[in-house]
């Protein structure tokens, strides 16, 4: 599927019966950051517990559209969705990272109760395709801010900004997707190595 982008300032359609009867344009639906294995390598009997409080996305991204950039101009790409608000399944991807690549730290969700003195914020600043011109291939951009937070104090143990960018191999929605993927992968990536380091502090 090439990618059309769809205003993302539209005008709100008049409810009638004409309107209710239109075939509304088919949607395909997309996901990103899933399937991560488990890694074999040393876990410490008794890893740092860091809390992972909500994380924060811009509204321009939040929800299940895509959005794509092009010089000032913001537009959603048209006819594709993520299955899952973006926001969710970023914070499902982060999670497995852990899970697959660190042995110093166990990341406690925000359902559980296991007490810690530990607190990670994840600041999203940019989840966006980036389009030099209208048609090129994009640039996946996304940006995050990291904060360890130590408690009961909430003082700032350390933060740090991360930002990763991957190039789409074209401009088709599938491999936009497929380079979202890959971002968000190698920003975790970062994420689970500074954690590491920073939770011991």
């Amino acid at each position: 599927m090439f990618v059309r982008l769809s205003a993302v300032t539209a005008a709100v359609a008049v409810l009638g019966g004409c309107s209710l009867l239109a075939t509304p344009d088919p949607v395909q639906l997309y996901r990103f950051g899933a399937g991560a294995e488990v890694g074999n390598g040393p876990v410490l009997a008794e890893p740092i517990q860091v809390a992972l409080r909500r994380i924060e996305f811009p509204d321009a991204s939040k929800g299940d559209r895509m959005l794509g950039i092009t010089g000032t101009e913001a537009a959603y790409i048209a006819g594709a969705r993520w299955v899952s608000p973006a926001e969710d399944l970023y914070a499902q991807s982060l999670q497995e990272s852990f899970l697959s690549q660190a042995s110093r730290v166990r990341l406690i969700g925000r359902r559980e109760l296991t007490p810690t003195t530990r607190t990670l914020d994840i600041d999203v600043r940019t989840f966006e395709a980036r389009y030099e011109q209208a048609g090129t291939a994009p640039l996946i951009v996304i940006s995050a801010t990291a904060r360890m937070l130590r408690l009961p104090e909430r003082t700032v143990v350390s933060e740090r900004t991360f930002t990763v960018s991957q190039p789409a191999s074209e401009n088709r929605v599938s491999s936009i997707v497929a380079a979202f993927d890959i971002a968000s992968r190698d920003l975790n990536t970062l994420i689970v190595d500074w954690t590491e380091v920073t939770a011991a502090r």
